[in-house]
């Protein structure tokens, strides 16, 4: 994975951890390993944002940021994929979500409205659960294995491929 990349996009550690808005965590950001670029905690950071990416629950990004911390894995990727649902995606993954749950559950299909409010909502909820649950548990576990393997298969890749250039170099300097 190149790390200029990745560094251009990232925001510094310093201006994290002078944010207003993350002083709860105190300390806790100032271990260097979140917020090192290599091979294991970037490929940790996707497997976590990946899997709280595609749960139905609010405050993903401290979900994220909380289970990154102990892992040990990269805090800005981890806390940034977890924007892969937006409002613009959300609607589309849930649902995706909930036809998943509701095949493996069995469960009969519940008809949806062409207008979401929160009074349906409400009022469907507990039909709707089980199977969104399930599928999202289920798809983030597949996306969270995917990502971390697909990483570690590309970083891989990508410095073999630097390590090869080098040699080349080296050949045509001699």
């Amino acid at each position: 994975m190149p790390r200029r990349f990745l560094k251009r996009y990232m925001p510094s550690p310093e201006r994290i951890k002078q944010s207003k808005s993350l002083r709860f965590m105190g300390s806790m950001l100032h271990d260097p390993n979140l917020w090192h670029l290599n091979r294991h905690s970037v490929a940790r950071a996707m497997a976590i944002g990946l899997f709280v990416s595609m749960l139905p629950i609010p405050m993903q990004m401290l979900v994220s940021a909380c289970v990154a911390m102990p892992a040990r894995a990269n805090l800005p990727v981890s806390v940034g994929l977890v924007w892969l649902t937006n409002p613009v995606t959300m609607p589309m993954i849930f649902f995706a979500e909930y036809k998943i749950g509701t095949m493996l559950l069995g469960a009969p299909e519940r008809s949806m409205p062409m207008e979401l409010s929160m009074t349906w909502l409400a009022s469907e909820i507990h039909h709707i659960w089980q199977p969104l649950l399930l599928g999202s548990v289920l798809l983030g576990a597949v996306f969270a294995v995917a990502g971390y393997a697909a990483t570690m298969l590309y970083w891989r890749i990508w410095v073999g491929r630097n390590w090869q250039r080098r040699k080349m170099r080296r050949r045509h300097q001699n």
